[in-house]
């Protein structure tokens, strides 16, 4: 079973910064694909940004790009994202999660077995 942990969320101005973490109790090279997934109230999940455990970035969400950069660090089985340029509508409850299945940008919520509890991201103007 793996179990993934988030941390790094918090309260920040519009058009600051904040990294996001997500520990992983299995090795992440032993996994084919790991992402971030953000939901806000009354909205449904929606991907921000996949990355296969090789460290290629197979997906980034158009309202975020150029903004935010996914990472993975197989040596310390961290997930990244790194946000810059915060804007209000980045406000949402961030999640990782992992899957086996091959890593690709058409990977939906219900591709990824695995998830996080998630960490509370807030930007106010």
């Amino acid at each position: 079973q793996v179990q993934l942990v988030e941390s790094g969320g918090g309260s920040v101005q519009s058009g600051g910064s904040l990294r996001l973490s997500c520990v992983s109790s299995t090795n992440t090279s032993h996994l084919r694909c790991m992402g971030w997934f953000r939901q806000a109230p009354g909205k449904e999940r929606e991907g921000v940004a996949y990355i296969d455990t090789n460290g290629v970035i197979k997906y980034t969400g158009p309202s975020v790009k150029g903004r935010f950069t996914i990472s993975l660090d197989n040596t310390k089985n961290t997930l990244y994202l790194q946000m810059n340029s915060l804007q209000n509508e980045d406000t949402a409850m961030y999640y990782c999660a992992a899957t086996v299945a091959w890593c690709r940008g058409g990977l939906q919520a219900g591709d990824f077995p695995y998830w996080g509890q998630g960490t509370q991201v807030t930007v106010s103007s």
